[in-house]
């Protein structure tokens, strides 16, 4: 199933971004501190440590995409709020589901994620990522980063990454490019597909396509 407000594959590495929030980044051990009560730097400094250590190994990722998935998949868990993000995406088609369903549903989404997005991260360019201050309240529960993403012919992308406060610090959940929602785009098309289908039919395929692809989380 393909979104088509994402599929360009510099934007693709960008939705990524979004929730690479890790304390460690791989073989990155001297990564700059992570300042977690700002979002803006946050994403900053942590993207610029992914990205540094990508470029770093960037042919052995090129090669071994099983060892691309589970450094991402190490990344990205911790620090992307996977349920928050699957029951906006899931809409109205969530309050139906059964908990097991939920968690099911919650899975296969970001396993799709993973194989959808994960290779794009290895063509991803460092210079080609800018990161605006985060200007927000300092205070509020839903914060807005501002980013700018320039493609190859020197076009600039407005990129806004939206993160909630959590009892575990800032969690990331959506990424809106060129003003489009990624949560919105998948809402739409997975609604479709559940309501021509059923829920239990698009999670079996969610299953089956990404399940022994990319390692689940224990």
């Amino acid at each position: 199933m393909a979104t088509p407000a994402l599929n360009n594959g510099l934007l693709r590495g960008a939705v990524l971004l979004l929730a690479l929030l890790p304390p460690q980044i791989g073989a990155a051990a001297d990564a700059p501190a992570i300042v977690a009560t700002d979002p803006g730097q946050l994403i900053d400094t942590v993207a610029r440590a992914i990205l540094t250590d990508i470029e770093a190994h960037r042919a052995e990722y090129r090669k071994d995409s099983v060892k691309l998935d589970k450094l991402v998949s190490g990344l990205l868990l911790p620090h992307f709020d996977t349920e928050y993000a699957a029951r906006l995406v899931l809409g109205t088609h969530w309050s139906a589901a059964t908990a097991d369903q939920r968690e099911r549903f919650r899975t296969g989404f970001y396993h799709s994620l993973l194989y959808n997005y994960g290779n794009e991260l290895v063509g991803f360019d460092l210079n080609r990522l800018q990161v605006l201050p985060y200007k927000g309240d300092p205070q509020a529960t839903v914060a807005v980063v501002r980013t700018f993403v320039r493609r190859s012919s020197g076009v600039q992308v407005a990129v806004n990454y939206t993160l909630r406060r959590t009892d575990d610090g800032w969690k990331a959940y959506d990424v809106i490019i060129e003003g489009i929602s990624y949560v919105k785009s998948f809402r739409d098309d997975f609604g479709a597909e559940i309501d021509q289908k059923g829920l239990d039919e698009v999670i079996n395929r969610l299953e089956t396509q990404f399940g022994t692809t990319v390692p689940h989380a224990g």
